[in-house]
């Protein structure tokens, strides 16, 4: 939980507050904080902190992130994007071994972890996986996505960067990055997959002018499109989850995260002949 705290005189801080069961993120966003301010990657100072106590005070960034600019014209949104992949860039060169200690890897078990979850409790329950057939084969489509991303090159990924973790500063298009606990070892690009999927959605073309600035291949590519389909169906069972714990506020992104991941999966070799058939069953959640 987190409190934003007044100190008088116009200046406030962030309290965040750690359960028992959750204390050792304290510990890891005090060894994040390390690795990325030392990499120029503008992240909230700790002020103090009481690890044992699970609690921990953090300068105050804002109270709006990138993911409440929706709405605004996207020359304005541009530069942070642009900015946004800069900062992607300085994580993702970080040393690998920086981060195995903190986090499991986003391997091939995780990430087909993580599917399954959308699968088990969102896909299946609203019979959008298809008869057996078609079911069959977008399953084989997915753990292929997955055993395929396992087999890219690895880097420091976040793991969550995204609009919503993503804080305009005072000076555009200056950034400050948020939840950065997660930070760990996963495919090349994951976290750009992200950055352009998750909550606050580029138009098609202006996405594809920031992945062009950052991949120039064939093979690149499909890297991408593949981290996307990976994380787009993984975000839509967390949605879901948050909602059958209380919190429904982000189920109303999941009908454009799920068009997100159809996208992509007709631009992978095990997924493109599944979109068809797809796009029909899932019109209910997708719309017209």
């Amino acid at each position: 939980m987190y409190f934003r705290l007044d100190l008088g005189q116009g200046q406030t801080a962030i309290l965040a507050y750690y359960p028992a069961d959750a204390r050792e993120a304290c510990t890891r966003f005090t060894s994040t904080t390390k690795l990325l301010a030392a990499s120029s990657v503008p992240v909230p100072a700790i002020l103090g902190s009481n690890c044992a106590a699970g609690l921990m005070l953090l300068e105050d960034l804002g109270s709006s992130t990138l993911y409440d600019r929706q709405g605004e014209d996207w020359a304005s949104l541009m530069p942070y994007f642009e900015e946004s992949i800069v900062l992607w860039k300085r994580i993702r060169n970080l040393p690998l071994e920086s981060v195995q200690h903190l986090n499991p890897a986003l391997d091939r078990d995780l990430l087909v972890a993580e599917v399954r979850q959308t699968w088990e409790i969102f896909l299946k329950p609203r019979r959008l996986t298809g008869e057996s057939d078609l079911g069959s084969a977008l399953w084989q489509a997915l753990e292929e996505t997955c055993d395929q991303l396992s087999k890219q090159p690895q880097v420091v990924c976040h793991r969550d960067f995204m609009a919503r973790n993503l804080v305009p500063g005072a000076t555009p298009p200056n950034l400050g990055v948020l939840d950065h606990q997660d930070l760990r070892v996963g495919p090349s690009f994951y976290d750009l997959a992200s950055l352009l999927n998750d909550s606050l959605f580029p138009p098609p073309e202006i996405e594809s002018s920031l992945v062009a600035t950052c991949i120039s291949d064939e093979s690149g590519m499909l890297a991408y499109h593949r981290a996307a389909l990976q994380r787009t169906i993984k975000v839509v069972g967390t949605f879901e989850a948050f909602a059958r714990r209380g919190n429904p506020s982000r189920l109303h992104l999941i009908p454009p995260t799920l068009g997100k991941a159809l996208y992509h999966l007709a631009r992978t070799p095990e997924g493109k002949g599944l979109r068809s058939s797809l796009s029909v069953l899932w019109r209910p959640i997708l719309g017209s």
